[in-house]
């Protein structure tokens, strides 16, 4: 064990970043002290205890000077706004406070080994992608907002990664605000989250201050198509790479023509090899073709693993097929603009999208206007649906239905036998599920349950 003993950290915030790096910081030998705002969950208790074992000291409902003052460092759980009394009280300390991915990157010499995925949609498959294509050659687990926190895959020393493929949410960059990764991707921007950062514009700063800071020496890969890439791309310096759903003449360049993927015009994979479904999901794979290249991977291991790997849970994953109806779930579409993206997968199909939730109150026009041009039926549940059903019907399109259960919605979106069952509710879950992954899981349970009644 390290002699880290009169070192102080304040894990800030009771969540799956806050144990996991506690864990990290109490095996290599620091005082860890966590500090959590809301009351202890009765399902945290085994594992409060047990961090208390190994020699934590936390404390719930509140922050306290005691457990604040003389830190040597602050790691923080991201969703924490910057705007919260413990988080002045702090700054008015002068004590560092750093994301778990920043301090992995900084603080644990991992800059140079870090591919970093952002974006607000995307991210996650681009993520699991990259690093299932590095796999093939080396240790590069993907961790950050996937749900593994990278200091868990680093508190082996005799088996440290050779990379890490980390997504990083807006709020997680928020925190960032020195790290520099040798390899950056942004996916594309949309409106999300907009009143954390307090509006749009902080944003796209919160999402692109990273890319603005990175060298000569590192590696920039931009969404050509993106509108708002032209906003920022000439302020910065790094080596820029883009990907695009089309040619584009450019040197460092990866593409798509005659339903080929291209990258520098090398022929990497044709589309039909790929097991994931959408333009959305061509472009994850090129944001991944364009890592794995500036790595150094050859194209044919590039291509095997692409062919091999499959969409990951909740993003338009195809769950099984019931009388020539395919189904698909993708609950992680927690806004608008993540279901435009999959209702566009399916252009000339006949299509019942599933939609509602906990209303993010983001615009509709967008969305909308989708639905009338590759929708037949939508049906709503949830605390949005009196919202959606006035804007579609505000836009003339009237094929609505309403349910009070998904499992009832499932029924009436395949009642007509359409070619497609689209679960993409473009709303957060919480209104009647704790996540969207236990609302993707509760919409797969469900879809194979009646696959074994036909």
């Amino acid at each position: 064990m390290l002699n880290n003993g009169s070192k102080k950290v304040l894990i800030l915030g009771y969540s799956l970043t806050g144990k996991k790096s506690a864990e990290y910081f109490l095996k290599k030998g620091y005082s860890v002290y966590i500090s959590e705002f809301s009351s202890m969950n009765k399902k945290d208790e085994d594992d409060v205890k047990k961090l208390i074992n190994l020699g934590a000291k936390i404390e719930f409902n509140g922050h306290s000077d005691e457990f604040i003052n003389n830190s040597d460092f602050v790691i923080i759980s991201p969703s924490i706004k910057d705007d919260a009394p413990v988080i002045k009280k702090i700054n008015s300390l002068n004590i560092p406070i750093y994301s778990d991915i920043e301090y992995a990157g900084i603080n644990l010499n991992y800059q140079d080994k870090m591919i970093l995925i952002t974006g607000t949609n995307g991210k996650t498959t681009t993520t699991m992608l990259t690093s299932f294509i590095l796999s093939e050659k080396y240790n590069a687990p993907y961790v950050g907002n996937v749900g593994v926190p990278p200091l868990e895959v680093l508190e082996d020393e005799n088996n440290l990664p050779d990379y890490l493929c980390v997504e990083a949410s807006s709020y997680q960059l928020h925190y960032s605000k020195k790290l520099m990764p040798k390899i950056s991707i942004l996916c594309n921007i949309t409106p999300d989250h907009i009143s954390w950062h307090n509006g749009m514009e902080g944003y796209i700063k919160d999402k692109t201050d990273i890319l603005k800071r990175a060298d000569k020496n590192s590696y920039v890969i931009l969404n050509y198509d993106d509108p708002y890439t032209k906003t920022f791309e000439s302020d910065i310096k790094a080596n820029i790479y883009y990907f695009s759903l089309s040619k584009i003449d450019y040197e460092n360049n990866c593409y798509i023509k005659d339903n080929s993927i291209y990258f520098k015009n090398e022929k990497i994979i044709d589309t039909d090899e790929i097991n994931m479904a959408g333009n959305h999901n061509m472009q994850n794979v090129m944001c991944a073709i364009i890592a794995a290249k500036l790595i150094g991977l050859d194209n044919e291991t590039v291509k095997c693993a692409i062919k091999k790997f499959k969409s990951p849970s909740h993003r338009l994953e195809f769950i099984t097929k019931i009388n020539n109806t395919s189904y698909y779930n993708d609950s992680k579409a927690t806004n608008p603009e993540a279901s435009n993206v999959a209702i566009n997968a399916f252009e000339g199909k006949q299509v019942s999208l599933i939609a509602g939730g906990r209303d993010k109150n983001t615009p509709l026009d967008e969305f909308v206007s989708y639905i009338k041009k590759r929708i037949n039926k939508v049906v709503l549940i949830g605390e949005a649906k009196e919202r959606f059903k006035c804007a579609l019907l505000n836009s003339g399109f009237n094929n609505i239905k309403e349910e009070t259960t998904l499992e009832g919605a499932i029924d009436e979106a395949a009642r007509d036998n359409p070619d497609i069952v689209l679960f993409s509710p473009a709303c957060a879950s919480f209104d009647m599920f704790d996540n969207f992954e236990a609302r993707g899981e509760a919409f797969r349970k469900y879809v194979l349950q009646k696959r074994t009644s036909e």
